[in-house]
């Protein structure tokens, strides 16, 4: 499977740019907040420089967006889609500040990737999402996903043995295609 290129996208309200190291930097309080980090399959940053690391890390099937306010280069947050599947399916994870939390920009965001995904041809994306995180779930929902499985035990993550929910959409019941 060919990489997809990590262009910049841009919304009302954002640009979303190829996420880089240094963005480790503005992001490291949020992967540090245990609020933040609840849901997600690793523990809370201890340090700037683990989050550097983790930045640091590449793996070419999945690409990385930068989340950052018009006229503002510093990331807020970040998504990152996975190919999956001979590059028609792909996997969608997501991030933002809590400082922004409630303010769409979430939404928004991940709008803009699925926008992206489906107009490279892709049939579906996905989302696995723990199903105690009530926040995703609904962005999720929102975006029109619907849930497709439950899987019980499924993670193994800082909180112990986590079932998960899959959430997917397809591209002909995407309103934006």
């Amino acid at each position: 499977m060919e990489p997809r290129e990590t262009v910049v996208l841009e919304t009302a309200r954002l640009i979303l740019r190829p996420r880089r190291i240094e963005d480790a930097d503005a992001m490291h309080p949020t992967m540090a907040d245990p609020q933040v980090m609840q849901y997600w399959t690793g523990a809370p940053h201890e340090s700037v420089e683990q989050t550097r690391a983790d930045f640091a890390r590449s793996d070419p099937a999945w690409r990385g967006w930068a989340i950052t306010l018009k006229g503002d280069d510093t990331a807020i947050g970040m998504v990152a889609a996975g190919e999956k599947r001979q590059g028609n399916v792909s996997e969608l994870g997501y991030m933002l500040a809590p400082v922004h939390w409630g303010t769409g920009i979430a939404r928004e965001a991940v709008s803009a990737v699925i926008d992206r995904i489906f107009a490279e041809g892709q049939r579906k994306v996905f989302a696995d999402t723990d199903p105690d995180n009530a926040a995703s779930r609904g962005i999720l929902e929102r975006l029109g996903f619907r849930q497709e499985g439950y899987l019980r035990a499924e993670w193994e993550t800082h909180l112990g043995v986590r079932d998960t929910t899959i959430y997917g959409l397809l591209r002909e019941e995407w309103p934006g295609r």
